[in-house]
């Protein structure tokens, strides 16, 4: 893609979707710049990536084809404010905000504007990224699938309407924090038992991410799968019983209930 990519922001998130477009060859690090307030980040990514940075945002906004607002949701009314006049005409803007609806990106720029709306986790940075991509109406059919080779750079991607975006924040925005507590507890689990900490969490961590690998590509339902493991009388139906005597599945649901509740009013 011979497109200027541009970044205003250059946090783990962005790092990490640049990092992506640039390793898998999708796009050359020249044609990426990145825009941030912080020089020790611009400086991290220019030694890390290779792309070109700037202190100044208009110069990010005037030069880009396709524009990351990759900063915090309160940051976005002061930066659109900022830039909007300085963006292309037929600029698309990508939007990783949770709070920030599509209706309200136009708002903020005061007219029509192609808008992706957007929601990565931060497994981003290791290229295993899940992303929830929402386009608006001004976004083409040729627009979008070259968003999408872009975010393929650094995972996996689903276009939903962005009415699910309170669920996907909780089912895959969120998670990664819930699977690492799990992987820390199931670590503190085995260094009880005596296992040096750095090998319990290797073993904790290749665990789900190899489980997880059979959820993806075996198709099989992950009911179907536990119960391939839970031999009769056996140790594994045993935790799976003391996992369910301490409300194990009930508190990772009653968790994404709260987390969308709380993405619902921050879109209020």
């Amino acid at each position: 893609m011979e497109k200027i990519v541009g970044f205003i922001g250059a946090g783990n998130m962005g790092y990490a979707i640049g990092g992506g477009m640039v390793s898998s060859g999708i796009v050359k690090k020249e044609n990426i710049i990145y825009s941030d307030a912080s020089d020790e980040r611009l400086k991290k990514i220019h030694e890390e990536i290779g792309t070109k940075t700037s202190n100044s945002n208009l110069l990010v906004a005037n030069e880009s084809d396709i524009l990351f607002l990759a900063v915090k949701p309160d940051m976005y009314p002061k930066v659109i404010e900022e830039i909007k006049d300085y963006v292309k005409k037929d600029v698309v803007i990508i939007t990783i905000a949770a709070g920030v609806k599509l209706s309200k990106t136009r708002e903020l720029f005061g007219k029509d504007m192609k808008v992706v709306r957007i929601m990565p986790n931060t497994p981003a940075l290791v290229k295993e990224s899940m992303s929830a991509v929402m386009p608006n109406e001004f976004i083409s059919q040729e627009e979008l699938q070259e968003v999408l080779v872009l975010l393929n750079s650094f995972g996996k991607t689903e276009v939903v309407s962005e009415s699910l975006i309170d669920g996907v924040i909780a089912v895959s925005g969120s998670s990664p924090a819930y699977v690492f507590m799990m992987i820390e507890a199931m670590g503190d689990a085995a260094v009880a038992s005596g296992m040096d900490r750095k090998r319990a969490y290797k073993f904790a961590a290749q665990a789900v991410l190899g489980s997880a690998k059979m959820v993806l590509e075996t198709g099989i339902h992950p009911g179907e799968l536990k119960d391939m493991v839970c031999s009769p009388k056996g140790t594994t139906i045993e935790a799976v019983k003391k996992l369910e005597e301490c409300g194990f599945r009930n508190a990772i649901m009653k968790a994404m209930e709260v987390c969308e509740q709380k993405s619902k009013d921050m879109s209020k």
